[in-house]
């Protein structure tokens, strides 16, 4: 009952926005939306990482809008966590994800603030910024965008419950809003997702692809493949870690044990003490962790073990259909903003 409930007071919401369309602020520059429908990891940071390497690459100077979740120090307005240059905010003030966004992504504006929209004006006028990438903005609807790249996961097609007795944020045939969805699941649940996208008439599709990267120390950047042999202690603060844990064995890295903690979650010095503890049980050499979980670990340094980072890589297949569609889509939007402009020129 509550989900039904739930559902509908968020499809209400969404077509509230939809049929008042002057409520949504516009920015300048084109927004690319990078979102989904459920709550939870799913990958889309490193989705926005993605296209802000692809924007980057085709010339484009793309700004990362998001509100930095789990911050312990929000300020108000808009937190600068890096202007293209350098980083401008800590982990207090941007959050995890921000800041390993903008420690991946040196030449790209990161901005945090719950208003986006103040925050990508300020990413125009200040930093240049021809495009924005809004991280988990599908929900967003105060600001106007010109590209809603949804993310579709193997559990939303098996259980598409809205909450609180499923993850589904809105019901799963709001993704009639979407212009491309990106699939994550194995092959044989495909069939049902491409079904999907023909019943709520979304025409472009593409797959999620994860891998994890080569392993290096933390603070350094030499590749550090695992010793035959080596027993390493996994931990990983993420909303869904064992798929971190199952990654790291098909990589060939020797298990000793796994350490799971909730995702965000802020490290402390007794978490190093139980990580110690945990290492010594499993007889573990190093510790190994995600990118994002080093971000908070970082701050306790030094630490008394070792620590390997295994970054996760994601494409988006195929990639040079989608690299087209994504920059075809920008220029389309550049177009439409133009003439908006010549149009309230008095």
């Amino acid at each position: 009952m509550l989900d039904r409930l739930y559902a509908a007071a968020a499809l209400a919401r969404r077509r509230w926005y939809e049929r008042r369309p002057e409520r949504r602020r516009r920015l300048d520059r084109p927004v690319v939306s990078v979102g989904n429908v459920s709550v939870g990891g799913s990958g889309k940071t490193p989705v926005t990482a993605c296209l802000a390497r692809l924007l980057l690459d085709a010339g484009h100077v793309p700004s990362i809008l998001t509100r930095g979740y789990a911050r312990r120090d929000p300020a108000p307005g808009v937190t600068v966590v890096s202007d293209g240059k350098q980083l401008r905010a800590g982990i207090d003030q941007a959050g995890d994800e921000p800041l390993m966004l903008a420690r991946a992504l040196p030449a790209a504006p990161v901005l945090v603030s719950s208003d986006r929209y103040l925050a990508g004006q300020l990413a125009e006028r200040r930093f240049g910024c021809t495009v924005h990438l809004l991280d988990d903005g599908f929900q967003h609807f105060g600001l106007h965008r010109d590209v809603d790249l949804v993310l579709v996961g193997q559990e939303e097609l098996e259980s598409p419950v809205a909450l609180p007795r499923g993850r589904l944020r809105e019901p799963i045939d709001v993704l009639r809003s979407a212009d491309a969805l990106v699939f994550e699941m194995v092959d044989a649940a495909l069939p049902v997702a491409l079904a999907l996208a023909e019943r709520v008439g979304v025409t472009r599709c593409f797959r999620l692809r994860r891998a994890l990267g080569r392993p290096r120390l933390a603070g350094g950047d030499a590749a550090t493949a695992p010793a035959e042999g080596t027993r390493v202690l996994a931990v990983a603060g993420l909303a869904r870690p064992q798929g971190f844990f199952s990654a790291l064995a098909v990589e060939g890295w020797t298990l000793a044990g796994q350490l799971a903690f909730p995702d965000h979650h802020r490290f402390g010095e007794a978490d190093v003490r139980r990580i110690l503890g945990a290492m010594r049980e499993a007889r573990a050499g190093m510790v190994v962790t995600t990118e994002k979980d080093w971000v908070r670990l970082q701050p306790l340094e030094p630490l008394p073990f070792t620590v390997a980072l295994a970054p996760l890589e994601v494409t988006v297949e195929p990639p040079d259909t989608f690299r087209e569609w994504l920059l075809a889509s920008v220029g389309q939007a550049v177009g439409r903003a133009s003439r908006l402009s010549k149009n309230r020129e008095p």
